[in-house]
């Protein structure tokens, strides 16, 4: 593995997570990051809601069928499009934005010692309705997904699932 991007091979899910909370300047880091990400057009359509409070994050998690442990997790991030900024108002474009801006909060999270967990929100009707109720959303404005963020319990070992017959040289055949 070359040592430049063991950045990206440390990164991990992680669901088991100290109690002690995140630090506001480890937020920001994690915020500054998600909003490097590219956006077609220089849209940004992301949005972000940050949640501390254990009632809060207990009533996402129950929203979540694979993402309960994000109740005892120190910090919550709904990541959320507003689908009136992105490019040509799509719903694609959107969420193409909002991924890369997922990937580098969970890159970011990894890199500054924190542990983190994607759980996928959109397109589940009953996720987006519930948390969109939850969040007190515009209409405008849809959840994409939620991370779980804290100081991890442990440190999963780095990894590379490279396959190289996911891979195509010029055609599919």
């Amino acid at each position: 593995m070359d040592s430049r991007l063991k950045f990206i091979f440390k990164r991990r899910s992680v669901r088991k997570f100290k109690a002690e909370p995140v630090e506001a300047q480890q937020i920001n880091e994690l915020l500054s990051a998600a909003m490097s990400a590219p956006s077609a057009v220089a849209k940004d359509p992301w949005r972000f809601i940050l949640l501390r409070d254990r009632s809060n994050l207990q009533n996402i998690a129950s929203c979540l069928p694979n993402g309960k442990f994000l109740a005892e997790a120190p910090l919550g991030i709904v990541v959320c499009g507003d689908i009136d900024q992105a490019h040509d108002n799509t719903v694609s474009y959107m969420l193409q934005d909002c991924s890369a801006a997922i990937e580098n909060i969970l890159l970011a999270a990894s890199e500054i010692g924190l542990g983190a967990c994607w759980l996928g929100v959109h397109p589940r009707e009953d996720r987006i309705k519930n948390i969109s109720k939850c969040c007190q959303l515009p209409a405008n404005v849809i959840p994409i997904a939620v991370i779980a963020l804290g100081y991890p319990q442990t440190i999963p070992d780095p990894r590379n699932r490279y396959n190289p017959a996911f891979v195509k040289q010029e055609k599919w055949s």
